[in-house]
């Protein structure tokens, strides 16, 4: 196994339980402790932990953005559900756009599985290569800077195309959603793309799981008033319920 990949799995686990152990890490891949003392150092450079006692815990600061391929396997059966809601809520034939989000990726595959004749726009490099073979379909790529780690076209290029076009439906994730500031994501281009993704739409889906209420990321997407429906794969507190009516926002979760 190479370091990136051990590096990427050391990552998953953490995710999921949030603390690792060297000594269990070192028998579980069958190299030295001080490989995997190694591999947590180059981890904490990067950001992604936090270096302990014999261990190390996940970095959980709202404003670090983890690989594409680790956030896409975190909460996969709140984004499924996610998706499937979304997917009932598009008709045949209608015009997307779809964020370089995790959870996009999910509501890509959920639509291409259902729904013929759509046109999607979209900034992520991950949707453009599940839709490749979809039929009847158009799908478009934004262009735009390349972003190491989110498989994400970003950038003035990405708004530039975006500006060019009307859809029905804009569907985008963030980082951190709270009460006062709304729509936060931690990366400016991603959250100046998303901005503009909401500009172009008739009506914009907020698609994001309960781990990101009350939270605050580093930069501005949009206010509540920005969006029309909220999909989450949790029924939210009633202050939320109460703030969304108030805003004339429908907000849809599971019922199951």
């Amino acid at each position: 196994m190479l370091a990136i990949e051990r590096r990427n799995e050391i990552l998953e686990k953490l995710q999921k339980e949030k603390r690792v152990v060297v000594s269990e890490l070192s028998r579980l891949y069958s190299v030295t402790e001080e490989t995997i003392r190694r591999d947590l150092e180059k981890l904490e450079k990067d950001g992604y932990v936090i270096k302990s006692y014999g261990g190390a815990v996940l970095n959980e600061n709202v404003n670090i953005d983890m690989p594409f391929n680790i956030r896409k396997n975190t909460n996969v059966v709140g984004k499924q559900k996610i998706a499937e809601i979304v997917n009932r809520m598009v008709k045949d034939g209608e015009r997307l756009i779809l964020d370089a989000s995790s959870t996009a990726v999910f509501i890509a595959k959920a639509l291409k599985e259902e729904k013929r004749n759509l046109t999607i726009i979209t900034n992520s490099i991950e949707i453009l290569i599940e839709l490749f073979d979809a039929q009847d379909w158009h799908v478009l790529s934004t262009g735009g800077l390349a972003m190491e780690g989110s498989l994400a076209l970003v950038g003035p290029q990405t708004d530039h195309m975006l500006r060019s076009y009307y859809v029905d439906k804009a569907i985008i994730s963030c980082k951190g959603f709270d009460m006062e500031n709304g729509m936060t994501d931690s990366n400016e281009l991603h959250a100046r793309n998303k901005k503009t993704m909401l500009e172009r739409a008739k009506s914009t889906i907020l698609a994001v799981d309960s781990s990101k209420f009350g939270h605050i990321a580093f930069t501005s997407i949009g206010a509540l008033e920005d969006i029309s429906i909220i999909v989450t794969d949790e029924k939210p507190e009633e202050k939320w319920l109460t703030l969304f009516e108030k805003y004339n926002i429908e907000c849809i979760w599971p019922e199951d």
